[in-house]
């Protein structure tokens, strides 16, 4: 069969996006071969997905994302090598940014050169491109988020029953891969006050609604139930999170904390040099007709607009962290490129924008690329050359992909007494431990060790940034312990034998 016209013309269109695709793939996967997973969560989640894959759903609903560790357990029936997992995560970001930007291209009408544009603009998120490098939920939540953006739009724009339950499908498969999800429930709310067309509240669409929005719950629970997991487990992760209970090992207790300069601060030290914020807070009297005037007929900047500010202030009243924002990301690079593209067209557009990438780019490298190395592989060929297959570590899993028979995570030294008796030999003073807060080994750091590596990305800002949410430190209070850190000759991987 030959080729039509239409045909070749159509892959003419799509070539450009393609080749920004790819530009995108080498930003996320460049140097990958030689990284860790870079924290605690990933190593669980590569842990618990093998635990499923093997029949163990103890951990089915661990944060409260299963259809996540179900969602790689093919993976692990052919391999247990995290680099594949992760690699194919970074891919899966990928993917995630290649929806928005097509969902996008189709409502503005874009030129395929500027799709590709826009598909570099977003690919090159500093943040999107540290956190596509992990094995957690964040890149598949990413691209259901793309699918349910097209979605909803959809049931905006033409309100009829099939696109309501094609937005409520994408809206089921989000929250079971990421609890987060729920966090869209109130932003959605606003757009159906908006709309006011009766749609959803029709009572076949809305018993249609609950009902896929419950199957989720329903399967996995059922499947946890049979599993002899407590049929509570799943909502329990919700109601935890809502009303924590006593302080994690790194003293925060609660989910609220007020500090409006966090995120901000971040995408000025960030996010292209600080455009994205400035457009972020020039959008309002740039777009004014459009995201004030006829708010019952959508457009796609009011679109946009009402999911970025609506998380930005959402979050900005929680606990912080960088990943906070993780769905937000996409939109703000957006909306940063309609404006931009509102009043300067052509190459001076393309100029424009890949100068702003050049700049993420640059802060890639020395923010991702500069920490990726890792020593753990050193740690688990030492361990091995002297006939240990078991070690304790402090707070972090890290050494646990490499090989080592078994890691036990503790969180104070008062626990070393029991894993000596049960004969463990070696304790790996991980400096993950300080980039958590969790400051319970003072008499261990002090002790000479037998063997000692560096470990670039236990010193990463960007790590340090993404446990704030976990160690409940200020802005300011995690960069000081970044420095602390810096300023003492970097992180490293302390052994030490058990006495």
């Amino acid at each position: 069969m030959t080729a039509t016209k239409n045909d070749n013309l159509s892959l003419k269109n799509a070539l450009p996006v393609l080749l920004a695709l790819l530009v995108v793939a080498a930003v996320r996967l460049y140097g990958l071969g030689q990284a860790a997973l870079p924290d605690y969560d990933s190593v669980r989640n590569w842990q618990i997905v093998q635990e499923i894959a093997h029949g163990n759903l103890r951990n089915l609903f661990h944060h409260g994302s299963p259809g996540f560790s179900v969602l790689y357990v093919p993976v692990a029936w052919v391999t247990t090598n995290f680099h594949v997992f992760q690699h194919l995560n970074a891919l899966l970001a990928v993917a995630a940014v290649g929806a928005l930007a097509w969902f996008v291209a189709d409502i503005a009408r874009l030129k395929p050169w500027e799709t590709a544009l826009l598909t570099l603009f977003i690919g090159t998120s500093v943040f999107l491109t540290f956190s596509g490098r992990d094995f957690t939920m964040g890149s598949a939540s990413l691209l259901v988020f793309a699918g349910l953006l097209r979605a909803y739009y959809r049931r905006l724009e033409t309100p009829t029953d099939q696109h309501l339950r094609r937005a409520a499908l994408w809206l089921a498969l989000g929250l079971s891969i990421n609890y987060k999800f729920i966090l869209t429930l109130p932003i959605l709310a606003v757009f159906e006050l908006l709309q006011r067309d009766g749609l959803l509240g029709q009572r076949r669409n809305w018993l249609r609604v609950v009902g896929i929005l419950a199957a989720p719950f329903v399967v996995f629970g059922l499947l946890g139930v049979l599993a002899g997991l407590p049929w509570y487990r799943w909502p329990a992760v919700y109601y935890n999170v809502l009303f924590p209970g006593a302080a994690n090992a790194a003293g925060r207790q609660g989910s609220v904390q007020l500090d409006l300069a966090y995120y901000p601060w971040f995408l000025l030290q960030y996010e292209s040099s600080g455009v994205v914020l400035m457009w972020l807070i020039a959008l309002p009297l740039v777009w004014k007709q459009e995201l004030f005037h006829e708010l019952r007929r959508i457009n796609l900047v009011r679109y946009l607009a009402v999911w970025a500010y609506a998380y930005l202030a959402g979050m900005s009243l929680l606990l912080k962290a960088p990943r906070g924002l993780l769905l937000a990301y996409g939109l703000f690079y957006t909306l940063t490129f309609l404006s931009v593209r509102r009043d300067v067209k052509g190459w001076l557009l393309a100029a424009l924008l890949l100068v702003a990438c050049a700049f993420n780019l640059n802060k890639i490298e020395r923010e991702v690329y500069a920490y990726t190395p890792s020593s753990y592989p050193q740690v688990a060929q030492w361990l091995r050359q002297h006939h240990t297959t078991k070690v304790v570590s402090t707070v972090g899993l890290g050494l646990a992909p490499f090989g080592v028979d078994s890691v036990v995570a503790i969180t104070s030294e008062k626990q070393l007494a029991q894993f000596r008796q049960r004969g463990y030999q070696y304790v790996l003073l991980d400096d993950y431990y300080v980039v958590t807060n969790v400051q319970q080994f003072d008499s261990l750091r002090r002790q000479q060790p037998v063997a000692e590596w560096p470990e670039p990305m236990l010193g990463a800002p960007l790590l340090f940034l993404e446990h704030s949410e976990y160690t409940g430190l200020s802005m300011k209070e995690t960069i000081k312990l970044q420095h602390r850190v810096k300023r003492s000759g970097g992180a490293h991987l302390r052994l030490y034998r058990l006495r």
